[in-house]
């Protein structure tokens, strides 16, 4: 199943946000959520159990010139023991020139059997903005967890802002001491295209261009929302 997602956002000559194409795809359906003041609120509402085996699923997500969308996903997502088989969750973002994103990712969990690539790819122009946060976790309660092969690629102005290659696709090796170790949760917080506000955190990283990510590594999910959660809302645009 290759049928993506498809949501498009923009803003008229009025200063209003308008969804100029909200497609479901395969396992995701983009609804829209009651309106709030200078921005566009979509939920990605899961229509099909997944991912299971030779699962494709696909986002492509659209922000127009100056246009804000919020992305709220009231679930997070599960890959489940693929038996032998592999899955793919590919995200593919473009914000024009002034655009913002916010997208608050709900926990990806990779039970034990499955084997999953899944890949971030957004463009941003001059001025636009992405907030993006994101958690993985190795394995459902008592699960090792399965095989990921996570890649990040940003680009500003069609200069690399951020590229990542998160290879968690061995047990053995991620385990080590000084990768993963005993975690199994990997959680972040990225500001794309702006340097974010708020206190210090001795976990930023402040990128080669405008931007800087938090992440963070524990044994357990709890804790690692919770402190993502104090540096999300400190990032925030106002």
């Amino acid at each position: 199943m290759t049928d993506p997602t498809v949501v498009a956002v923009e803003r008229d000559g009025d200063g209003r946000h308008l969804a100029r194409e909200l497609r479901d795809g395969a396992f995701l359906a983009p609804r829209p959520l009651l309106p709030c003041p200078g921005r566009i609120r979509i939920a990605l509402v899961g229509i099909r159990a997944g991912l299971l085996a030779g699962d494709e699923l696909d986002l492509n997500i659209s922000v127009g010139p100056g246009a804000h969308l919020e992305l709220v996903e009231p679930a997070g997502l599960v890959a489940y023991d693929h038996r032998g088989g592999r899955a793919r969750w590919r995200a593919r973002v473009d914000i024009a020139e002034g655009g913002e994103l916010t997208w608050h990712g709900l926990p990806f969990v990779v039970s034990s059997g499955a084997d999953v690539e899944r890949a971030m790819d957004a463009r941003l122009a001059a001025g636009a903005r992405m907030l993006w946060r994101d958690t993985l976790v190795l394995g459902r309660s008592g699960e090792r967890g399965g095989r990921i092969r996570a890649t990040t690629r940003v680009t500003y102005e069609d200069q690399e802002l951020l590229v990542e290659d998160l290879d968690l696709t061995d047990p053995e090796v991620r385990e080590l001491p000084g990768l993963l170790g005993p975690n199994r949760v990997i959680g972040s917080v990225a500001a794309l295209g702006a340097t974010p506000p708020g206190p210090p955190h001795p976990y930023r990283m402040d990128l080669a261009g405008p931007g800087a990510q938090v992440r963070l590594l524990d044994t357990v999910a709890p804790a690692v929302e919770a402190e993502l959660s104090q540096v999300w809302e400190s990032w925030l645009s106002p």
